[in-house]
């Protein structure tokens, strides 16, 4: 193997593949920042009807108007896989048989004041690959 096969590279993918990413996979972090400090919270999320909901243990009262979701599959043996951020608009979903829905759809951390559902409108969805070599996918 020459060294060029096997060294990393991070190639962009379009915004169509990394919607198709990010719908494969369950499990990200919700990104944000409060009083000028970035909070990155665990969450699990499902893509439906062109918006992203997530499930995270934030307060709702925390949930800022605009907020980043993201979302990766590294495999540390080879160095591959993909990262996924999606930015747009968040709400907290507050109709209460919506967010039992999500509540039952999506496993929490927690429960109570700090289990939240919010929907994530993105704006912006960047996405790469990491590869080695000439590998494409």
């Amino acid at each position: 193997m020459s060294a060029s096969s096997s060294t990393p590279r991070m190639v962009e993918v379009s915004g169509a593949e990394a919607l198709w990413l990010l719908e494969g996979a369950d499990l990200g972090r919700l990104v944000f920042v409060q009083r000028e400090v970035t909070v990155v919270r665990p969450a699990r999320h499902v893509w439906e009807y062109g918006r992203l909901v997530v499930r995270t243990p934030v307060q709702p009262a925390l949930v800022p108007l605009t907020a980043s979701y993201h979302a990766d599959d590294i495999q540390k043996a080879t160095g591959t896989g993909w990262s996924v951020t999606a930015t747009g608009p968040a709400e907290v979903i507050t109709d209460p048989d919506e967010a039992a829905h999500y509540r039952r759809t999506l496993p929490g951390w927690t429960h109570g004041p700090h289990d939240t559902v919010v929907r994530l409108h993105p704006q912006t969805v960047t996405g790469f690959r990491l590869a080695r070599g000439t590998e494409r996918r």
